[in-house]
């Protein structure tokens, strides 16, 4: 019995590493975009993106699941580019339903700033809006690319934004407010790290979809 058990326990761990093991990797331009060495870091399983003229505002980033963090540099790029200082995590296995609270512990390293936003593309969305129905008092706001709210937050403090091909989250949107929908984007090009199963082409560009992202935000 005690030997079925293990040889179980084996398989299951087995299935485990398999299946994380298998995620999306970054596409060339958003690697590049790390070899930078002007205002990028990298600190334990964060990638801290400063502006020249800093803020008193960072974004937490949490990315989708199953996708290379590195994937959403070139977003988070422009995004600092607006004085934002952007702090992207590095998820266990790639899945931000493992480290839900790793907000807190970045809102903890960095006590010079005031203001805190929590985004989150997918999953990550998911588990970021999680993060701030949990710690309202620690959050100015939250951000959902290709995700929709998950948990009790107010859609007054709550920025939507989606592709009109991401059929999936649109019909998961039970409110109106502060939602913003991106005429031929989809659900994967918030990030670069290719097409996604399941995901329509999209009919406008990643950069073109990125681009109003930040616009909207």
């Amino acid at each position: 019995m005690l030997l079925s058990i293990v040889v179980l326990l084996v398989l299951l761990a087995g299935a485990f590493f398999w299946y994380v093991s298998d995620y999306y990797r970054a596409e060339d331009i958003a690697v590049n975009v790390l070899a930078q060495d002007d205002g990028i870091t990298v600190q334990d399983n964060l990638t801290i993106l400063s502006p020249s003229s800093p803020t008193d505002t960072a974004m937490i980033f949490y990315p989708g699941a199953k996708v290379e963090a590195i994937a959403y540099l070139p977003l988070l790029d422009q995004i600092r580019q607006t004085g934002v200082t952007c702090i992207l995590v590095d998820m266990p296995f790639h899945m931000a339903i493992f480290d839900v609270n790793a907000a807190q512990d970045v809102i903890a390293q960095f006590p010079e700033f005031e203001h805190w936003y929590i985004a989150g593309h997918s999953m990550g969305g998911a588990m970021a809006s999680l993060f701030a129905a949990d710690h309202p008092d620690e959050v100015d706001g939250l951000i959902l690319l290709g995700a929709y709210l998950y948990g009790d937050y107010p859609t007054a403090d709550t920025l939507t934004i989606y592709g009109s091909l991401n059929q999936s989250v649109e019909d998961k949107l039970d409110y109106t407010e502060n939602v913003v929908e991106i005429a031929g984007g989809n659900h994967a090009q918030f990030g670069n790290y290719g097409a996604q199963k399941g995901d329509p082409p999209a009919t406008i560009s990643a950069a073109e979809q990125q681009a109003q992202t930040v616009s909207a935000i």
